[in-house]
Order: C-alpha cells, then sequence, then structure tokens
C-alpha cells in the first residue's frame, strides 16, 4: 500500500476498518468481521434491498477459497458488486459506548429502601453500600461483654474515696 498521504479517500477506508479491533493487523487485509462492520457503519445493510446476509455472500464470493481475508482489489470487487463506493470512502469505524438500561424490574430490586432483614444493614441512610463494614460483624474490642449497657462505668465505680481530714 502507498503511504497515508497518497491514498484515496477509499484505500484509507479500507485501511482504518482492516486494522479495527486487531492489533496485529496490519492493514493489508480485511476480515470478514471487519467487511460486516464496514457495511453497517456506512449505512450500506439498511434491511430491505442489502442485508446481512448480503453483505456475507459478496465477501465469500470475492475471497480466496482457503483465505479468511479479502485485498484491497477484492474490496473494491465487492463493492462494484455491490455497488456502494460512495457510501465507503472516507469512513472509519464507530465506537460505541455500552450503557446499562434501566428497567421497573432492575429499579424495584436494587432500591435499598425496600430491603429489610439482614439486607438492610448493609446500607447506609443514602442506599449507598457500607463495604466490608455491612457484610462482616465487626468484633468489639472494647473488654465488655456484646450487650453490655454499663460501659466505661468501671473506672468511676474503682476510684479511691476522698480521704477526710482527722479531727
Amino acid at each position: 500500500m502507498l503511504p497515508s498521504a497518497v491514498l484515496t479517500a477509499l484505500e484509507e477506508a479500507f485501511r482504518r476498518f482492516a486494522v479495527h479491533g486487531d492489533t496485529r493487523a496490519t492493514g493489508r487485509d480485511l476480515h470478514g468481521k471487519n467487511w460486516s462492520k464496514l457495511c453497517k457503519d456506512c449505512g450500506v445493510i439498511d434491511g430491505k434491498s442489502i442485508t446481512l446476509t448480503d453483505v456475507d455472500i459478496v465477501f465469500s464470493k470475492v475471497k480466496n477459497k482457503s483465505s479468511r481475508t479479502i485485498t484491497y482489489n477484492q474490496f473494491r470487487e465487492a463493492l462494484s458488486e455491490l455497488e456502494i463506493f460512495k457510501m465507503v470512502e472516507g469512513k472509519s469505524p464507530i465506537y460505541l459506548e455500552s450503557r446499562a438500561v434501566a428497567s421497573p424490574t432492575v429499579s424495584r430490586l436494587t432500591d435499598t429502601t425496600k430491603f429489610t432483614g439482614s439486607h438492610k444493614e448493609r446500607f447506609d441512610e443514602t442506599g449507598r453500600g457500607k463495604g466490608k463494614a455491612g457484610r462482616v460483624d465487626l468484633v468489639d474490642k472494647s473488654g465488655y461483654v456484646s450487650g453490655y449497657k454499663h460501659a466505661g462505668t468501671y473506672e468511676k465505680k474503682v476510684q479511691p474515696k476522698p480521704q477526710q481530714k482527722p479531727m
């Protein structure tokens, strides 16, 4: 392939999609997975006149029998079969963000205000988890038996009484 400055918009699109998702890719050949991504991202697949199956059939038709990839020339041949050159020129792969979808069921199950019993103890008033303190019984190392209500009063009981002055 030519240096990046001399590449046409179509060659640049081919190279971008050829290296997408593969750190070892050289950009000289395109895998079937990336061919499908190219067709989806460029709007080639419309679900009516051109489907994912059509795109896969064209890929299989233009690639060599024992190969899993297509070269740039085979790529041009595949585009001519689909007649979509202008849709692909200058395009890059689209990176999608994955987001969690909030559903009423999940919201109900994760609402900490509705928790009861020991599960309720794992969260503070704001609904945030207490971490390990909420899962493990912390040992009281104060020296008193658990449940003893007069903790800290021993020192007051054993203080020496003030001595009275002799008369």
